[in-house]
């Protein structure tokens, strides 16, 4: 009787495991606890596992594994990839209107840029590219505040970037701010990135401390300039042909955990991004420190120009909306 047993559990186990609904989960950073993108994804699988009772088996695939992000992007229109975290440039090339985040030095701080996308901008511009290219997002963290390196010297105001060749996201958008500063735009996709600083196809980059140190750009760069042009989001993007084919009670589950996982992703982030300097001079590199006077001279030259251009690109009424919810945010 009791081999019978063990035999129908084996059999209940195998059948259970047949039906668990695969949920391939992409990133590009390092499978590494001191990662955000990989923290938050593995507590993202504990959370659904959890909460489905394992009816959602979630694969994660760190480390750009499945591809760079032009090619998650497309396995989410296609289903064949269900999940991922996935910065803005890529983004950006397949829904326009996310890179009227592009536009440089919009937020004052964290606090700002957090309101302000999980408020009534960031719930219609979510609503937006669920139509236009059928991907779910539920929303950003930090893909950190993002500052120019170089290999060639200090840069503290917009005259230091002439002639600097530098690396860019694969969308325009990134070329009108760099040039915007004197400087030239290579786009280069980010698992290309340490070989093309390592070569000098390219003198600099431009980043978040969380990046720079997960893909151990320090060894390739010798300046880092605390500028903070851009806060650079990650978006947690669902293909919506599989959210679709969950029950109300998955669908509620991933919601939940993808909450989870943005406090723990945003929490790290932001850490890291107000210990920026520290971080980076104990990885040898050397910070130059940019005033506000320095910061306005950036922002003076640069906004005007990428402004024009992201308008040019989508039209006004994205750009009018940010402006219109930083404004909201700063008279509350």
């Amino acid at each position: 009787m009791s081999h019978l047993m063990t035999a129908a559990a084996v059999i209940a186990l195998s059948a259970g495991a047949v039906s668990a609904k695969e949920l391939k989960y992409a990133h590009f950073q390092a499978a590494d606890l001191s990662s955000p993108k990989h923290a938050a994804a593995l507590a993202f699988e504990s959370c659904v596992e959890g909460k489905t009772s394992g009816g959602i088996d979630v694969q994660i695939f760190p480390a750009s594994q499945l591809g760079g992000g032009s090619e998650i992007i497309e396995g989410l229109q296609l289903g064949t990839v269900q999940m991922a975290a996935i910065h803005d440039g890529p983004i950006s090339a397949v829904y326009k209107p996310f890179s009227v985040l592009a536009i440089p030095y919009l937020f004052d701080d964290h606090a700002m840029a957090w309101s302000v996308m999980d408020g009534e901008f960031g719930d219609a511009m979510a609503e937006d590219m669920l139509a236009k290219t059928g991907i779910r997002s539920f929303g950003v963290a930090d893909n950190g505040v993002r500052n120019f390196t170089n290999n060639v010297r200090p840069v503290a105001e917009p005259k230091d970037m002439e002639g600097l060749k530098m690396r860019v996201m694969t969308a325009p958008v990134w070329v009108t701010l760099v040039e915007s500063l004197g400087a030239s735009a290579t786009p280069v996709s980010w698992p290309e990135l340490p070989g093309a600083l390592q070569q000098g196809v390219v003198d600099g980059q431009e980043n978040g401390v969380t990046n720079i140190v997960n893909a151990s750009l320090y060894q390739h760069q010798k300046y880092v300039s605390l500028d903070g042009h851009v806060f650079s989001w990650h978006a947690y993007l669902m293909s919506d042909i599989f959210y679709q084919s969950l029950t109300a009670d998955e669908q509620t589950a991933v919601t939940q955990c993808v909450e989870t996982a943005k406090v723990i992703h945003r929490g790290m982030t932001a850490a890291q991004d107000a210990n920026a300097g520290a971080i980076l001079s104990g990885k040898g590199m050397e910070v130059v420190p940019v005033n506000p006077e320095q910061k306005a001279a950036f922002r003076a030259a640069a906004q005007p120009a990428v402004r024009a251009h992201v308008v040019d690109d989508i039209g006004a009424e994205w750009p009018d909306r940010l402006d219109a919810a930083i404004e909201a945010y700063r008279a509350n």
